[in-house]
């Protein structure tokens, strides 16, 4: 029997191509340049973003739904080929909003949403025991692998530029550089993705028995799709992820141009205000994948809803002061590191609950219909951030227009902490035959 150790190795390796999406914020500056090829608006580069994370969580659902008729391997391939030639056409065709819409946020976005569960449900389902610190190690190759590409992307820019690689300037020929690293990496990884022989459990592991902190009954309990939806703590589950996940969104989407903004306005020098926040961006994807792996190994310890209270609480602290602390270097960094380290423990923590109160077995679909909050808050969080970034050109009232996006943010995290703190597993409602 394989060693359950090459799964999370695989998943890795998928899942550090999923967060594409992560490094968006690289791109943008290039894109919205009034002088460059593309002259988008601010809100034209969000909607890109927005697209490609809606399409990851509509993905996720159909992937869920497909798992019992198609193995997780397939799938997983699937959603490479999709991730990989969306950048790739991306980048042959991509001068245009439209078609970077298309290639981009629409194909590379669904690519990765076919992926994107599979390695979370085969990861629990080899690690019953471990459902917490494994779903962080799963999903921190999403987020941490945002490093390469936000870092080297500017390095790629000047470098296939120079070079005329295709004669399609740096953006597009980073879109099909990515694009093949992408198919490449996730074809790899989906080698590992293999369910455990059914009744399989870890040596030495017993399933709970009774209800506790982390889990709604038996370790035999399975909630179909239909069943889950039919249950308030769905709702109250999705809620609270759409809340929670979307401070991190709108600054993934607008932490560089935001970073420009507020540090040239401090005698700081466009160039080297790029730099910063590029650096900023960096440090944010290296803490959204420690923060996915401590956030989920932390729950296993303590529950999963102290856990996620304490979560919502200190990102709605650190997006309230945001705006102020983002104008210094040093500020702007550790903020980005603050709200990564909480972002990344979101994507850690539902997964697990969602196994916790529907069932393990049951997981790979449930998780889908929970992970659209998750697109939601990708459409909510950038849009905000892009539309008054857009106000603020056209009336010219200055920076200050960012610090709402941030207490819209904000507000929201204390509104699903409040909400965390009203929502109790479900009461055993099937029992799997063994």
């Amino acid at each position: 029997m394989i060693n359950r150790w090459w799964i999370i190795a695989g998943a890795l390796s998928i899942h550090m191509c999923l967060g594409a999406l992560y490094a968006w914020s690289a791109f943008t500056p290039e894109l919205i340049d009034p002088s460059g090829p593309y002259a988008f608006s601010a809100q034209q580069t969000q909607g890109v973003f927005s697209l490609g994370i809606m399409c990851v969580a509509i993905m996720a659902v159909v992937s869920g739904r497909l798992q019992e008729k198609i193995s997780p391997r397939a799938l997983a391939v699937c959603g490479g080929l999709l991730l990989g030639l969306g950048y790739i056409l991306g980048g042959l065709f991509g001068k245009t909003f439209f078609w970077q819409m298309v290639f981009i946020g629409l194909m590379g976005g669904s690519g990765s949403g076919m992926a994107y569960v599979i390695p979370l449900a085969v990861g629990i389902k080899w690690f019953p025991d471990k459902k917490g610190l494994v779903t962080g190690l799963v999903v921190a190759g999403y987020g941490s692998g945002a490093i390469i590409w936000v870092k080297s992307a500017g390095s790629w820019f000047n470098l296939l530029d120079i070079l005329d690689f295709f004669s399609l300037g740096g953006v597009q020929s980073v879109f099909i550089l990515y694009g093949l690293i992408y198919l490449a990496l996730v074809l790899i990884g989906s080698l590992f993705m293999v369910n455990p022989p059914q009744g399989w459990v870890p040596k030495g592991f017993s399933p709970p028995k009774h209800s506790d902190a982390n889990a709604s009954a038996e370790g035999n309990i399975a909630f179909e799709s239909a069943e889950m939806l039919k249950t308030p703590q769905f709702y109250m589950v999705f809620f609270t992820f759409f809340l929670s996940s979307m401070a991190g969104m709108m600054v993934i989407g607008c932490i560089k141009l935001f970073g420009i903004d507020i540090l040239s306005t401090k005698g700081i020098d466009p160039l080297a205000a790029s730099y910063i926040a590029g650096t900023a961006m960096a440090w944010y994807a290296v803490f959204n994948g420690l923060g996915r792996i401590l956030w989920g190994s932390f729950s296993d310890r303590i529950g999963r809803r102290l856990s996620l209270f304490l979560l919502c609480i200190f990102q709605s602290m650190i997006m309230f002061f945001f705006f102020k602390l983002g104008g210094t270097h040093a500020g702007l960094i550790a903020s980005a590191c603050f709200i990564g380290f909480n972002y990344g423990g979101v994507y850690a923590l539902f997964p697990a609950i969602t196994a916790d109160y529907f069932g393990n077995t049951t997981v790979g679909k449930n998780y889908g219909w929970v992970f659209l909050a998750s697109g939601l808050s990708g459409i909510a969080g950038p849009q905000i951030a892009g539309y008054f970034k857009d106000a603020a050109i056209a009336s010219g009232t200055g920076i200050d227009a960012w610090a709402t996006s941030f207490m819209i943010a904000s507000a929201g995290c204390l509104i699903a902490a409040i909400v965390v703190l009203f929502n109790r597993p479900p009461l055993q409602k099937k029992s799997l035959a063994s």
